[in-house]
């Protein structure tokens, strides 16, 4: 047997190193020195210098790496997509409400104020004082944090904040807290929370008042006073999208983007595998870049449990009605003729009356935020991506192995 060269291995070695290092950024943009991801970050620290100037130069990403953190400044390509929230860091994995969002922006605004440590009703304190801004009041936002609900807001976010990094538990409960019987302290990593916004330009510095013209101020490009500038901001807008979306499809791009991509989309997928190794699914309505390892994702398809199997089963019957508007109607009697039919299967809460409503809401959150359907005032529309989920033959389905296709990557909601 032939030995391969000591330079093959090593640079062997060193792309392995530099895509583990890279698909840990897009999976986890904020990676800490310590925690499960410890690892990751000492590899993306040893080949920082490469990274930072690769995310630079094919998605105008920053890249910013010191002895505690690496954030990877993460700009979606699609300002307007709500399908991937915030969510609580439990097992429900409920997605965050107006409310939480105003409470964690609070939350945050009121660490950047204080010291190394705070306590739980402190940053309560502080909130509160912040929520009287007559603006907050006039957009219909009030707090009071007297009732339990509130402070359950309140919790949810602290532990968003505790997941992130940016709060280390030093002493009580969240639970306490919510009863009104005792209170939690909390040291403030600073570095973290100082890396968390991920913007072209300060908040403090929009002035536009739609919530589509603010995001787009917030995330604008500089002058692209000439043709060079603006070929690099659409090679690095269709980099960010095949990345991020879960498929990129052709009609939702400009007249540029279009002829952009057709003419240099072996160009900018060969890129993205040789650091990634993402592979792209070419098809006549779009492209998706496909993980074959399957862990750069935070939306699973299918995925185990009775959720994961109503929603391939509804992917399924959408499949067969082709581009025609499901009504959410429809979708629930579906879902009521599939809680007999698999009744073996499902849960007992799934199988109560009037459980279908929550099932299907649910599997058309999922499947919007695969880019597998659309949602209209009329209803859900299936996208040509969901054809891959097809009836091709007779599968038994078990509850824990409801199938094995593959899907892209996606954007983590509360990171971006």
């Amino acid at each position: 047997m032939v030995t391969p060269p000591l330079a093959e291995v090593l640079d062997g070695q060193h792309a392995a190193e530099l895509r583990k290092a890279a698909r840990a950024l897009l999976k986890q943009p904020l990676l800490l020195a310590h925690g499960v991801y410890a690892d990751e970050f000492r590899l993306v620290r040893r080949h920082a210098s490469e990274l930072r100037e690769w995310f630079d130069r094919n998605t105008g990403w920053s890249l910013q790496v010191d002895a505690e953190t690496a954030r990877l400044g993460k700009i979606p390509g699609v300002q307007d997509d709500a399908t991937h929230p915030a969510r609580e860091v439990t097992r429900s994995a409920v997605p965050f409400s107006r409310r939480r969002y105003v409470l964690l922006c609070l939350a945050l605004a009121a660490l950047e104020r204080g010291e190394a440590q705070i306590a739980l009703g402190r940053l309560a304190d502080q909130i509160m004082l912040d929520a009287k801004d007559p603006q907050l009041a006039a957009a219909g936002i009030l707090f009071t944090l007297d009732r339990r609900d509130e402070r359950l807001d309140l919790a949810a976010v602290v532990r968003l904040l505790l997941h992130l990094g940016v709060l280390r538990r030093v002493a009580g409960d969240e639970e306490a807290y919510v009863s009104g019987v005792g209170d939690v302290l909390y040291d403030v990593e600073r570095r973290v929370l100082a890396g968390l916004l991920a913007t072209r330009r300060g908040p403090s510095a929009v002035r536009a008042e739609t919530l589509e013209a603010r995001l787009a101020e917030l995330t604008a490009e500089t002058a692209l006073d000439s043709d060079e500038l603006r070929f690099r901001a659409i090679r690095c807008s269709l980099t960010r999208r095949l990345l991020d979306d879960p498929v990129v499809y052709y009609d939702e791009l400009t007249d540029a983007e279009l002829g952009y991509l057709t003419r240099q989309r072996g160009f900018l997928t060969a890129r993205i595998n040789e650091l990634t190794g993402l592979v792209a699914e070419v098809r006549a309505e779009g492209i998706a870049m496909v993980d074959p390892e399957d862990d750069l994702t935070d939306v699973r398809m299918p995925e185990s449990g009775t959720r994961g199997h109503v929603t391939l089963l509804l992917a399924e019957y959408l499949t067969a009605v082709g581009g025609d508007v499901v009504s959410m109607a429809d979708l629930k009697r579906r879902a009521v003729e599939l809680a007999s039919e698999h009744s073996g299967f499902w849960s007992k809460s799934a199988r109560e009356p009037g459980a279908e409503g929550d099932l299907v809401e649910q599997a058309v959150a999922r499947l919007a935020a695969l880019g597998l359907v659309a949602r209209t005032a009329d209803g859900v529309v299936p996208r040509p991506a969901l054809a891959r989920y097809a009836v091709g033959e007779t599968v038994v389905l078990e509850p824990r192995t409801a199938g094995t296709a593959q899907v892209p990557p996606q954007r983590k909601a509360y990171l971006p």
